[in-house]
């Protein structure tokens, strides 16, 4: 593993554990809507802006020359060259009701805070509520706790379990939900989590053959889609592409190209 982002892990897992436990502890507590946002439906809790709050202050102390890009607070631009991509409570409508699947995302990035430019150098991702552990590193494999992980063998389109989620925003909806429709069919099923992070997450340790979304926003993937990438994953975009806003998939590389050309067939 390259020292310097083994340095940065160290960071990105100390500071993911100390906002688990905040995030859990305010769970305990019970969980009040703040605000929304995008729609009715896209919420955010008082427990999502405290443990952003923690993390961008945890952040500052230890690296205050690196930028940072959260869902809470927004974007600050450092001179490092590096920036902190932050999502503090991934699945917060899973947090909302008590459904123990959700995740605090961390990923230090290289370049312009852009999923399609950016170079991730090291991740963390945990789920407090059964205090799971993933990590990886830029060319130092994943993680869960301290043992490798690795994508499930490739399988045939019709024998692999596939993970998605929907946008908030209903037409989108509508569209994705005829997607799946049509991919039900063809694949052994449809899991949707709700916590994308986590999801990729599942592709990296095998407990999902594949995962695909559109509208997720930079947060919720820089930490995912590296720990998927380490772990043996093909991450892509649209065919040629990066992973971005508009579309992203991760799968054994063979199971992601069946599953990209089976979606194009269905115009996703």
């Amino acid at each position: 593993m390259n020292p310097a982002n083994a340095d940065l892990l160290d960071i990105a897992r100390s500071v993911t554990l100390q906002a688990a436990e905040l995030a859990s502890r305010r769970r305990s507590e019970g969980v009040s809507v703040a605000d929304h946002k995008s729609s009715p439906v896209d919420v955010v809790t008082l427990a999502d802006r405290e443990t952003e709050a923690l993390i961008r202050g945890l952040l500052a102390d230890a690296r205050p020359n690196d930028g940072f890009f959260g869902e809470e607070s927004g974007a600050e631009k450092g001179s490092s060259g590096l920036t902190w991509v932050v999502d503090p409570i991934d699945g917060t409508v899973n947090y909302l009701y008590g459904i123990p699947h959700y995740g605090v995302s961390i990923a230090v990035v290289e370049g312009e805070p852009d999923p399609l430019t950016w170079r991730a150098l090291a991740a963390c991702v945990v789920n407090p509520a059964i205090g799971e552990i993933y990590t990886a590193t830029d060319a130092g494999g994943a993680f869960q706790a301290d043992t490798p992980i690795h994508v499930a063998p490739a399988v045939d389109l019709s024998q692999a379990l596939v993970g998605t989620g929907f946008a908030y925003d209903s037409a989108m909806r509508a569209t994705q939900g005829a997607i799946v429709a049509g991919l039900l069919p063809g694949v052994r099923d449809i899991r949707r989590a709700g916590t994308a992070s986590l999801d990729l997450c599942f592709v990296a340790n095998g407990r999902l053959n594949a995962y695909f979304e559109r509208t997720l926003s930079p947060w919720d993937h820089a930490a995912g889609a590296l720990i998927a990438r380490e772990a043996g994953a093909r991450v892509t975009g649209r065919p040629g592409q990066a992973p971005s806003r508009d579309f992203i998939l991760a799968a054994h590389p063979l199971v992601a190209e069946a599953l990209q050309q089976r979606l194009i067939e269905l115009g996703a």
